[in-house]
């Protein structure tokens, strides 16, 4: 009888080891994430206008509907990245993802920063270079340090009327989003 109690035991406590080494693998395993996804949608140094959604329609991104969306994908690896442009003075949000689709940074245009976005995105290597002053950056430049090379700029614009959102959907459209080589 305790043989077999044995086995049970020793059953229970392997599939609970499997299971746990499972779940805990899973995630970076998976290749349906946000960051593959933006892979597919928006191509490197592009700034990129998600269409508008309808009511009714799929939204697997959970987008807010009243929202325009801009996104640029940027590899720090080739150099500093920047993101600069001119935006309708609305609310408007910023936000820099890494490639595990956590947030490094994020601002709005209510910080003091207007209508203008200049925004500067490093990696370490380049922070420490930019610490030296071996780069020469614009006055006003605002710099994210990002821990690794792949990030993601997501830009949020709220036209403050359904009349304005093509006005503000052609503002988005400008921003320009490169890498300095």
């Amino acid at each position: 009888m305790s043989r077999v109690l044995f086995w049970i035991f020793g059953g229970v406590v392997l599939g609970g080891l499997i299971h746990l080494v499972v779940i805990l693998t899973l995630p970076d395993a998976a290749v349906r994430d946000v960051w593959h996804r933006l892979e597919a949608i928006a191509p490197l140094e592009t700034f990129v206008l998600f269409d508008d959604l309808a009511p009714g329609e799929a939204n697997p991104l959970g987008l807010d509907p009243e929202l325009l969306y801009g996104v640029c994908r940027l590899e720090l690896g080739d150099g500093p990245g920047i993101v600069n442009g001119d935006l309708p003075l609305a609310f408007w949000s910023v936000s820099v993802f890494n490639a595990d689709g956590h947030v490094i940074y994020a601002t709005t245009n209510r910080s003091g920063s207007g209508d203008l976005l200049d925004m500067g995105l490093f990696n370490p290597a380049q922070t420490r270079l930019l610490a030296e002053q071996r780069f020469e950056i614009d006055e006003g430049l605002l710099i994210v340090e990002a821990q690794g090379n792949d990030v993601a700029v997501v830009v949020r614009l709220a036209p403050p009327h359904p009349a304005m959102r093509e006005r503000y959907r052609e503002a988005l459209g400008q921003l320009s989003c490169s890498t300095i080589r």
